[in-house]
């Protein structure tokens, strides 16, 4: 009889334990047919180049994905949580559950906020996603992303930093939100004076916050930034990002703003310099029925001899529009036109098109020249789970 009661009540501890903890699997699988091209100026002849592209492409709409998260309820007020995401190329299948590279944390949270450990979002690249109706997806994506995100500027920290250390503020302070982020750049430590960015103790780490005040259909945010990126010429390069985003839902339109400076700074050892890309957004997201249309138009200034430009007053500039149909809370049909233009030698290898990379405006035909405009056309499915 002991022994029932016992493992009854072992039964019972068991039970209690599940019910105070969740797991739960979720993914999104988006796939679509992409078309793209580009004009450019081969700077060699100086003759207009074409090409384009067509292709079976995933994440038009929402990131291809699959993770795991749960949380434990500790008592007292207190949760553990954890969260394993990995990106998925499911117009392949080639990439799979192999890395969680999209967010691998854990974390504990209760009335002071939460503690979160491991690769994350940095606060910076939040508002660059939120305030952009097409949230940094697709040929939609605003030239903020773009350029940001270049092999140019060639900063690993822009959209997610690893070995992170972030805070974020409880939620219950009448619509005010923050956090904080500290990346760890896991470098042996030197006193060498000449020590290239390569090989620095602080090459990889990330420094940023973001706060902001959500209230209704209110939303406004500000994000500020540093990553010490590699470089293999100068002694330091520091990536430093400010933005300042908003949106307002006025019912029958949501409207999206979002102002934006990033500095590449060198540490020479002929003295300091620094590129600058200032760049805005404004658009615009309408329900119409069980559909939404969306649209943007963003544009970023370079200032003169950034990245070897030498164009007078170079920028690019963009505008993208879409539809979505919801054919059920889980499953979308869309479709997205977009056209950039870059004037004054405005585009750098790897910001708009490239020979070399794939996304928006990557026609992928090789040639040697300064692109001059490009079109990308998305139509595609997306479900999640």
């Amino acid at each position: 009889m002991k022994k029932s009661l016992t493992a009854f009540a072992a039964l019972a501890a068991c039970g209690l334990a599940s019910a105070q903890s969740s797991v739960t699997l979720f993914g999104v699988v988006d796939a679509g047919v992409t078309y793209q091209s580009a004009t450019s100026r081969d700077t060699a002849t100086g003759a207009s180049v074409k090409s384009s592209k067509t292709s079976l492409a995933n994440s038009g709409y929402n990131s291809s994905r699959i993770g795991f998260r749960g949380t434990e309820d500790l008592g007292g007020g207190l949760a553990a949580s954890f969260w394993l995401e990995a990106p998925i190329t499911n117009d392949d299948g080639a990439t799979g559950i192999s890395t969680f590279s999209r967010r691998s944390t854990v974390s504990l949270s209760g009335g002071f906020g939460e503690l979160r450990l491991g690769r994350d979002y940095t606060p910076t690249f939040w508002n660059d996603t939120v305030f952009d109706p097409f949230g940094t997806n697709g040929s939609g994506s605003s030239v903020i992303n773009t350029v940001s995100g270049s092999t140019g500027l060639n900063n690993a920290n822009y959209v997610r930093a690893s070995n992170s250390v972030g805070y974020f503020l409880p939620p219950n302070l009448g619509g005010f939100y923050g956090q904080l982020q500290y990346s760890l750049h896991e470098n042996a430590s030197t006193d060498a004076t000449s020590t290239t960015a390569a090989t620095s103790s602080t090459a990889g780490r990330y420094v940023g916050g973001r706060f902001g005040y959500a209230n209704g259909p209110l939303d406004v945010a500000l994000g500020v930034g540093q990553s010490t990126a590699v470089d293999t010429t100068a002694l330091e390069r520091k990536v430093q990002t400010i933005n300042l985003g908003a949106s307002y839902d006025f019912g029958p339109v949501k409207l999206y703003g979002e102002l934006s400076n990033v500095k590449n700074k060198f540490d020479l050892a002929a003295g300091n310099s620094h590129d600058s890309y200032n760049g805005y957004l404004i658009g615009a997201s309408m329900p119409v029925g069980a559909g939404m249309i969306r649209a943007s138009y963003s544009q970023v200034r370079y200032n003169e001899g950034a990245a070897g430009i030498t164009g007078e007053d170079p920028l690019a500039r963009k505008f993208a529009i879409g539809y979505v149909h919801n054919l059920s809370k889980r499953t979308a049909l869309y479709a997205t036109v977009a056209r950039v233009n870059n004037r004054n030698d405005a585009s750098y290898t790897g910001s708009l098109v490239s020979a070399s990379t794939t996304g928006y405006g990557s026609a992928g035909v090789s040639y040697t020249g300064l692109p001059r405009s490009s079109t990308g056309y998305d139509f595609g499915i997306r479900h999640a789970f």
